[in-house]
């Protein structure tokens, strides 16, 4: 990677990021209780959450004007640590031995990348 393409990863990580977080906003949405089906769909984190969605599809098409496509996937996978970090620091999910080994296997896949 060279510095002109930096921020054009950065701007995909933080895409990734907001994206995660809008995964929470859907799931903190979908574990209330609605009155009714409009009621759910109307709830504003399920609003705020697909509009996330749209701004983070936009930023990554941006993204990709300075970010080479076989490194796309490699960026999109830190999706999975926020996701990890957010489910058990939100939700309380409890981490066990398949869920560490399989972050793990993540994380090395992104740092072989790097290299």
């Amino acid at each position: 990677m060279n510095q002109a393409q930096l921020p054009y990863v950065l701007l995909y990580l933080c895409s990734t990021f907001l994206s995660s977080v809008s995964q929470v906003l859907l799931k903190k949405a979908a574990l209330r209780e609605h009155k009714s089906v409009l009621a759910e769909y109307t709830d504003w984190r399920v609003i705020l959450g697909y509009g996330l969605f749209v701004g983070c599809t936009l930023l990554t098409m941006l993204a990709y004007k300075g970010v080479p496509l076989n490194v796309g996937p490699v960026l999109e996978a830190t999706g999975y640590i926020y996701v990890t970090i957010f489910g058990v620091t939100i939700f309380h999910e409890k981490m066990n031995p398949k869920k560490i080994i399989a972050l793990a296997m993540i994380l090395v896949g992104i740092w072989v990348y790097a290299l």
